[in-house]
């Protein structure tokens, strides 16, 4: 038990920042959840709007030191390639006609 008031407040305080920093870190978790289930959904503009969000989110942790830098920057390239890996699948594989010049035609 704290012997001082300056230990009793750090001890409140540390009580208050546990809280909230679990509180952050919970909804990162949820939001990471959330996110892929879109993925999983085949909905692009779901997974797009959950991507933009949890991104957001991340940023915030970082900007406050809650989320190492380096954590957030490996999420966030993971989550654009799920993006665009996403959108190719969606699109057919076939390669596109070749558009002919006006002077190979004639």
């Amino acid at each position: 038990m704290a012997n001082t008031k300056s230990a009793e407040k750090n001890a409140r305080k540390n009580s208050a920042r546990y809280e909230r920093n679990r509180a952050v870190k919970t909804k990162l978790k949820t939001l990471e959840k959330k996110f892929q289930s879109s993925l999983e959904s085949k909905d692009g503009d779901q997974a797009r709007e959950s991507a933009r969000i949890f991104i957001s989110a991340l940023d915030k942790a970082a900007k406050s030191a809650l989320v190492h830098r380096n954590k957030v920057a490996r999420k966030k390239a993971s989550v654009a390639k799920a993006i665009v890996d996403m959108q190719s699948a969606g699109t057919s594989k076939k390669p596109a006609a070749q558009k002919e010049s006006p002077e190979e035609s004639e």
